[in-house]
């Protein structure tokens, strides 16, 4: 079984930064596809970045390109998320998701594990 545990997430004010860490244990972490998710109250899961299991590829989605960066440590079994330049839109509840041996994907139905959140609020 594979367990996903999401940190970082805080109020910030806007143009600040923040770094989410997702620790995951359970299955062969270099061998998963690793995404991150967004949520706002109301609206549906939106994917925001996915990174390969080698780490040497990754996609973002068009809100957060130029200003998020995926990364992960296979030594710590930890993928992160670094976001730069917050905006009051990008407030919302992030999660970590695994898909075991996967192309890069963004639907979330693709993934098969998911961690429970954190919680991100930007202030204007």
């Amino acid at each position: 079984q594979v367990q996903l545990v999401e940190s970082g997430g805080a109020l910030v004010q806007a143009g600040g930064s923040l770094r989410l860490s997702c620790a995951v244990s359970g299955r062969t972490f270099s061998s998963a596809t690793m995404g991150w998710f967004r949520q706002a109250p109301g609206k549906e899961r939106d994917f925001v970045a996915a990174i390969s299991s080698s780490g040497a590829t990754t996609y973002y989605g068009d809100p957060v390109k130029g200003r998020f960066t995926i990364s992960r440590d296979s030594v710590n079994n930890t993928v992160y998320l670094q976001m730069n330049s917050l905006k009051p839109e990008d407030t919302a509840l992030y999660y970590c998701a695994s898909k075991y041996r996967s192309r890069l994907i963004t639907a979330p139905n693709d993934y098969d594990y998911w961690g429970q959140g954190t919680q991100v609020t930007v202030s204007s």
